[in-house]
């Protein structure tokens, strides 16, 4: 009998009527099976092995199911299983073998057969019925597959772990647990320096090491985004090992010095926690590690970071009222020019202080990393941009004079599309110049993001916005990209002001900075100067501006205006 012949054009006429490849060396065979089945699928016809290969390699992506003889002439049923074996593409399909041999089952599905008919085939409603669950649990694993596995690593996707998981938990409840996340720091820096390729690659290593340990530890891995995996597997007692398996094939790749991966731990021996506080508190536990280079191998949950986080919450859940009733308070540090003779007060940084109702003041770099962390830091930098802007105006009008007022932006608030629209209306309503609020953007985020930062910037600037480079020396920026970088002034990370002392490395650092700002033509700030010594050298350098406690310490607006009517004695 000759097969029929697929019209591969009309593959989406196909999508949702199956077809059956039948083969069997006897014609009778094939016309019982064809009565059987003809109306509910579209069947292809083989009479050999050789035939049935043949077809399986023209129509192959149509095919369902297959129903297999195993003794042919020729090529026998089990040649046939083992070609679909090898083929990728091919060994998912269902094979269900035909045979009047019960001795050769066991072997069948052992050789990748899901099922078997016996001859004769003389209940055809057996038939049909175990042909359609074949195809149909063929159609589920498929698409289990599909959106259950990440299709980069092999690992399983987040969705799959955490059902896995539940699994694991509803059939072992007295079995002690522990999720892990594992990181890899600043992963964008890899693919942007060295390519996605190479990105990919070193995922793809984590990925076989967390493979290891799963199996190793009795458990599952994910990759659950980016350069984020997560690890569920039986309570360890110690991991030294673990992080070997993680780390293992990455350091085949990379020197060991630049894998900057960061595992946090969270145990549950008497699964205390649901699963996903678990790995909520892993993720706690991983980020609390350095960014840059991890102290420890890893870090586990502890009860000071279960407290921490209690604190976070308490402080965030009243964050509308916070802002309502002005619970933050800006201090604003002066600037003084020292290119004179006698240092003048040019203008100032505003930064920003919380004075909670139950906890008091809270510090600035906890709340600012968790507003950060929680989508809110938008809203905290607006609030602090409207309150200086109208702080200029009040003292343009009890002193007749500007006081240019440094904000900081972030990286968020520069992707944010009515930013140039939103500095400009409080600009408007406040009647003040562009150039009166200073925007400092870290190079960090100059270079993270260089396009996209580059366009805002060079928008603003054309506005009349001043853009300072806040934390100079900090990232990464080559010579050649700050010939083309929208700035009007550089201001040294604080870091290099601490150690500086006549001739040291620390100081030719300040005097090498100092010379980029003279060749760009665009003054150098100079922060967190405390002493003569500090101040003498940086003037002596060609510094331009200061700000520092050995001027003043941030201090309340009322208290700033003291310091501008001295100035005007």
């Amino acid at each position: 009998m000759k097969s029929r012949i697929l019209d591969i054009e009309a593959k989406h006429e196909h999508d949702f009527r199956r077809t059956i490849l039948v083969v069997d060396d006897e014609p009778v065979n094939l016309r019982i099976m064809g009565k059987i089945l003809d109306g509910e699928y579209d069947i292809i016809y083989s009479e050999s092995g050789e035939e049935a290969l043949e077809e399986i390699k023209n129509h192959g992506e149509f095919l369902s199911l297959i129903l297999l003889d195993l003794y042919m002439k020729g090529i026998h049923g089990y040649e046939v299983l083992e070609h679909l074996q090898k083929d990728e593409k091919m060994k998912n399909v269902p094979v269900i073998v035909l045979t009047s041999d019960k001795a050769a089952e066991v072997e069948s599905l052992e050789r990748g057969a899901v099922d078997f008919l016996s001859k004769p085939f003389d209940r055809p409603q057996v038939i049909k019925a175990r042909i359609k669950r074949a195809i149909e649990l063929s159609i589920d694993r498929h698409i289990i597959k599909n959106t259950g596995v990440d299709s980069l690593t092999g690992l399983l996707t987040k969705q799959f772990l955490f059902q896995y998981a539940g699994e694991y938990d509803r059939f072992h409840p007295n079995q002690g647990v522990d999720a892990i996340v594992v990181n890899f720091t600043k992963f964008h820096l890899i693919n942007e320096l060295y390519g996605r390729n190479y990105g990919d690659k070193i995922l793809c290593a984590m990925a076989d090491g967390l493979r290891k340990a799963a199996r190793d530890c009795g458990g599952v891995a994910s990759r659950v985004d980016a350069d984020m995996f997560y690890l569920y597997i039986e309570h360890q007692e110690e991991y030294d090992d673990l992080v070997k398996d993680i780390k293992a094939p990455v350091e085949m790749i990379m020197k060991p010095s630049d894998v900057r991966i960061r595992i946090g731990i969270y145990q549950d021996i008497y699964r205390t926690a649901t699963l996903y506080q678990r790995f909520d508190r892993a993720v706690v536990a991983c980020n609390s590690q350095s960014k840059f280079v991890p102290v420890a191998p890893y870090t586990m949950y502890d009860n000071t970071m279960h407290e921490q986080e209690l604190y976070e919450a308490r402080l965030l859940e009243n964050i509308d009222a916070a802002f309502k009733e002005y619970q933050f308070r800006l201090v604003f540090q002066p600037k003084y020019d020292i290119t004179e003779d006698k240092p003048r007060l040019c203008s100032a940084e505003v930064l920003v202080r919380w004075q909670h109702p139950k906890f008091g003041n809270v510090r600035p770099d906890f709340f600012i990393p968790l507003f950060e962390e929680n989508g809110l830091i938008k809203e905290l930098d607006r609030y602090v941009w409207t309150e200086a802007a109208r702080q200029i105006r009040r003292w343009k009008d009890m002193y007749n004079i500007t006081i240019p007022v440094s904000v900081n932006v972030s990286r968020v608030d520069i992707f944010d599309p009515d930013l140039i629209d939103f500095l400009q209306g409080i600009v408007d309503a406040n009647d003040l110049e562009p150039q009166d609020i200073h925007l400092e953007i870290t190079e960090t985020a100059y270079t993270d993001s260089s396009s996209q930062i580059l366009n805002v910037a060079r928008m603003l600037q054309e506005k009349g916005f001043k853009l300072e480079m806040d934390d100079f020396g900090k990232g990464y920026s080559s010579l050649n990209m700050l010939t083309s970088l929208p700035i009007d002034a550089l201001k040294l990370d604080m870091a290099f002001i601490n150690d500086i002392a006549e001739g040291n490395r620390e100081m030719k650092m300040v005097e090498f900075i100092i010379s980029i700002g003279k060749f760009l033509g665009v003054p150098v700030v100079a922060e967190g100067v405390e002493n003569e010594e500090q101040y003498r050298l940086l003037k002596k350098a060609g510094c331009d501006i200061i700000q520092g406690y050995y001027f003043s310490k941030p201090v309340l607006a009322s208290d700033f205006g003291l310091i501008i009517e001295k100035e005007n004695l």
